[in-house]
């Protein structure tokens, strides 16, 4: 401090360092920003307009709708200063209704409907299936010379006809939806089709290696369709079967019967009760899930598994939690030495791919050659019987679920402050009546939402289930449904089963299962929220 003589004293300012200022973006930096964005509206705006002409050519107005509200919402976000917390938002709210919304919006819809085999499409591409499935060869039959092609893979890519008239030397191209002009093309004296602009010919390995597809495949035609006879020559048959638009039905040419149109359930039924398996897809509204619950057939197994599937579900994930548990609590204690090898041991099961392991666990229950029946000196067939092939999978499921619970105890276990503990020992606690009234309540905290959200992936673990029984064993009278089926791989053998898939079915156990989910979780969380609130 400085004084003048004469005059009151004035204090010095401090000097201070100036503050550094921001830096401030280069103008490169700029430059390449405005690139990025320019190129990813770019590609925003080419998928929407590559999207749009399928949209069109289908007629799926409010489709192109909410495409075009959407690529318009997008540009105006991203190309205006204003709307900050949008341009954050908009990439995860679209992700979440493509990769999760729309999924559930679709299964729900397909649940109301008869999709499924025999039912995929409309009524006129029923009626098309109906009458070129009874093309037969009849006398005086029009032949081809036949070239089998494909457009794209020749071993994946769908199968066309180039198809030479013999009067004309014309060569056409027959799909399914029929006929065309082919464009330039190769032909030998013989007919023969050599090459084609636009398709790729098969030669007679790689026609042979699809000769199943080649003899189903038809080609629609006027009153008939044209067939394959071997890999080079083609005739054109006469339907046996045909439709009628005046009494909207399908007649059987040779005998006379006729199968008359049922607009509810999606299918040609005979007077007798016939149904001919090509229908097409119709809404059926509430049918298949008064079904899952009043057909005998249906109702009786599905209310069996779905016990099984709660046990299941419970089993495996207390199980894995009671002795991840204890093993945590055992390691836990600074007395045990080599704790860090331990738990390094302990994860092994955690680290292997599960659907390798479960693989191999299969091997181990074989009733012959399976390492526990050796091991045992047993002869045990354990995926025989019913009781066996739970414990079996529950067995297996203890074996790989027990290191998360671990993994996740150890880590609650030391969040716990260590006073508590020490708290309950002046007061005279022992040691369970410190755990279950200290230890056990402050651990729930954190792992109840681990344990609810553990519940919920084993009430679906598919490949639990299907990587080692498959659903064994069978009843003698129900080969759809298994004894350690749950509702998941029930729900997949009926999609996908060999008696024919019924998606929408399916669909409908599917519903079944994310409403049981859904409720046991908002229940459990509900609860969980009760018990930090009486513990914080």
């Amino acid at each position: 401090m400085t004084t003048k003589l004469g005059g009151p004293a004035r204090r010095a300012l401090p000097v201070t360092e100036a503050a550094p200022s921001e830096p401030r973006p280069t103008k490169n930096t700029s430059l390449t920003g405005q690139f990025v964005k320019i190129l990813l509206l770019g590609l925003v705006t080419a998928f929407a307009v590559w999207a749009a002409f399928p949209l069109i050519a289908e007629e799926h107005w409010f489709g192109l709708a909410l495409l075009v509200a959407t690529t318009a919402a997008i540009l105006y976000i991203y190309l205006t200063p204003r709307h900050i917390p949008a341009k954050y938002l908009v990439p995860g709210t679209l992700f979440l209704v493509i990769f999760q919304l729309f999924p559930v919006l679709y299964t729900a819809s397909t649940a109301f409907t008869n999709f499924g085999d025999g039912h995929r499409g409309s009524k006129e591409d029923a009626i098309v299936a109906i009458q070129t499935s009874s093309v037969t060869r009849v006398p005086g039959s029009a032949e081809y010379a036949l070239s089998i092609a494909t457009q794209g893979d020749p071993a994946t890519g769908p199968i066309v006809f180039l198809i030479t008239d013999p009067a004309t030397k014309a060569v056409s191209i027959g799909d399914a939806e029929g006929l065309k002009p082919a464009g330039a093309v190769t032909v030998t004296s013989t007919g023969k089709v050599t090459a084609a602009e636009g398709y790729t010919v098969l030669n007679a390995g790689q026609a042979s290696a699809r000769s199943k597809e080649i003899t189903e495949f038809t080609v629609p035609t006027q009153g008939g369709a044209i067939r394959s006879a071997g890999l080079s020559r083609a005739y054109e048959g006469k339907a046996g079967r045909a439709y009628d638009a005046v009494t909207d039905s399908i007649r059987d040419m040779t005998t006379g019967k006729s199968w008359v149109a049922d607009e509810s359930a999606g299918a040609f039924v005979a007077a007798d009760g016939e149904r001919l398996a090509q229908g097409w897809k119709v809404s059926v509204g509430f049918d298949n899930f008064t079904r899952a619950l009043t057909d005998d057939t249906i109702s009786g197994p599905f209310l069996r598994t779905l016990i099984w599937n709660f046990a299941f579900a419970l089993g495996s994930t207390g199980f894995t939690f009671v002795l991840g548990l204890f093993i945590a609590l055992a390691l836990h204690s600074s007395r045990v030495r080599g704790r860090n090898l331990y738990r390094i041991l302990l994860v092994l099961p955690y680290a292997m791919p599960s659907f390798a392991m479960l693989l191999v666990w299969r091997d181990m229950f074989n009733t012959d050659f399976g390492l526990i029946n050796n091991l045992f000196g047993t002869d045990v067939d354990w995926f025989g019987g019913t009781a066996s092939a739970r414990l079996a999978v529950i067995l297996v499921q203890l074996w790989l679920g027990y290191p998360y619970m671990f993994l996740v105890s150890t880590g609650a276990l030391q969040a716990i402050p260590g006073e508590l503990l020490d708290a309950t020992k002046v007061d005279g606690a022992g040691v369970w009546q410190s755990f279950k009234s200290v230890t056990l309540p402050l651990l729930m905290i954190p792992l109840t939402p681990l344990l609810i959200s553990s519940f919920a992936f084993n009430f679906n673990n598919f490949n639990a289930i299907w990587l080692t029984t498959e659903g064994a064993p069978f009843p003698a009278d129900n080969t759809t449904n298994g004894a350690t089926d749950l509702l998941i791989t029930y729900t997949y053998r009926l999609a996908f089963g060999g008696s024919g898939a019924q998606y929408g079915f399916a669909a409908a156990i599917s519903i079944f299962i994310f409403l049981i989910v859904a409720t046991i979780s908002t229940i459990s969380f509900r609860r969980t929220r009760q018990l930090e609130e009486v513990y914080s």
